[in-house]
């Protein structure tokens, strides 16, 4: 897979090359760590793993993807092996050309192959981006097929609604998204303050860091837990997200509409006291014109968002 990067990711990533163990060293650590778990494991819906590993994972990209939301899971799938200490995942990037791709933090990907002629995957990423083409939509929908799961990561679920696959079940995304996800995609019930949904062979997870905790779990369906402590470990990560998929639930209310502080409902950024609207008597401040614009015409979204927020305590409420 070939990569041009920007020098200090680069940098970045030579470091973690530097004091990254051989297979056969892998094989020691996890061991060592996850084995006593080993006969405990109830992982749920477990997926088959092939004797000779190499799980095809496709990462569809285009402009402006969010780095951590597609290398978050990329890491953790790189770091998954079989018992003969193959790799278990072959990832690989798909767009709509071979061009390089500009991605957030101003990092290019050169892509493996375009939606003409990229291979059958049993899992696609998809990350937030601007929006896709409709190739990339078409081939997502036909693709998902054959997969064993099709994920989203933030707000890589719009992407995911548009091609339907969405339809009529419960979906994740960043929080920053969700009035315009709800507002858009209607038929999709969107879970706030979840840290991932799982939906057959679709799921979900919150925003951006949400990703690795979904790859985790993912993993997991097909390594058992015990495998994944051992990457959790490897990787140093203290996230506990993956163990628990409504974890989010700091995200799961509307913001605060206090004019002291004015927090934008749409995006959760701070707000302009100038660009306001009025919901139930009650004032709501935004931060541009577009969203008060959606808010406006979305009077369903915040009806529902206020009867949720109403039916569960605030976080932290005894």
């Amino acid at each position: 897979m070939r990569h041009l990067v920007h020098l200090s990711f680069l940098s970045l990533a030579l470091g973690l090359m530097a004091c990254s163990q051989q297979p056969e060293q892998k094989a020691d650590h996890v061991h060592t760590i996850a084995g006593g778990a080993a006969a405990q494991d109830t992982t749920r819906n477990r997926l088959p793993v092939p004797p000779e590993g190499n799980i095809p994972v496709a990462f569809v990209i285009s402009k402006n993807a969010e780095v951590l939301d597609f290398t978050g899971p990329l890491e953790v799938f790189s770091a998954a092996w079989t018992d003969d200490w193959d790799p278990m995942f072959k990832p690989y990037f798909i767009a709509d050309s071979m061009a390089p791709v500009m991605v957030t933090g101003n990092m290019r990907v050169m892509p493996d192959y375009t939606f003409d002629n990229a291979p059958q995957p049993k899992v696609i990423v998809i990350p937030a981006m601007e929006e896709g083409s409709e190739r990339m939509i078409a081939w997502v929908r036909e693709a998902s097929k054959g997969t064993d799961v099709t994920m989203s990561v933030c707000n890589g679920a719009f992407e995911l609604a548009r091609t339907g696959l969405l339809d009529g079940k419960a979906a994740a995304a960043h929080h920053g998204g969700y009035f315009r996800f709800a507002g858009m995609f209607p038929q999709v019930r969107l879970l706030r303050g979840a840290r991932y949904v799982e939906a057959g062979n679709v799921a979900s997870a919150g925003g951006i860091s949400s990703g690795i905790d979904l790859a985790l779990r993912v993993v997991e369906r097909y390594a058992g837990r015990a495998h994944v402590q051992g990457i959790v470990d490897a990787m140093e990560y203290q996230g506990t997200g993956w163990l628990d998929p409504l974890s989010n639930q700091e995200y799961g209310k509307l913001p605060s509409n206090d004019p002291a502080h004015p927090i934008c409902p749409l995006c959760g950024m701070d707000a302009d006291t100038n660009i306001r609207s009025t919901y139930k008597g009650e004032p709501y401040f935004f931060c541009a014109e577009g969203e008060k614009e959606f808010f406006d015409a979305h009077p369903e979204v915040m009806e529902r968002f206020v009867a949720e927020d109403l039916e569960r305590p605030r976080m932290g409420a005894q």
